[in-house]
């Protein structure tokens, strides 16, 4: 009973070495190309980051681009809007004038007077 033993022990280690022998010839085997697809890998994620690094910068071009157009359609329509209201805005501004003219004569007036007396005030300056 121990010789079989001894033998059963003998094939499973002799099994044993011959599958580490074999990973061990696989893993040299396939080292090389192992080895060629982590750098493919690392080269596929440097183009992939470079192609998100760029389509960044064109997505920030395009916003700039909108931001410019927004602020030259902007300028253009208020441009537009005063064309379109230039009477009213004309008006607008001479009624401006007009006042700021009688309000300042007015005042030119008032301060240009001489200072008369309550006697003289009352008789209209006849006395």
């Amino acid at each position: 009973m121990s010789q079989s033993n001894s033998s059963t022990n003998q094939d499973s280690v002799s099994k044993r070495s011959a599958s580490a022998k074999a990973r061990r010839a696989t893993a040299k085997a396939t080292a090389p190309a192992s080895q060629a697809a982590d750098k493919a890998a690392e080269k596929s994620g440097d183009v992939a980051s470079t192609a998100v690094d760029a389509a960044e910068r064109v997505q920030a071009g395009r916003q700039a681009v909108i931001a410019a157009s927004g602020q030259a359609v902007s300028l253009a329509k208020t441009g537009w809007t005063l064309i379109a209201h230039r009477k009213i805005l004309a008006a607008g501004v001479g009624a401006g004038l007009s006042a700021l003219g009688a309000t300042s004569y007015l005042a030119g007036r008032r301060a240009g007077r001489r200072t008369h007396g309550p006697i003289t005030r009352l008789t209209g300056g006849r006395i």
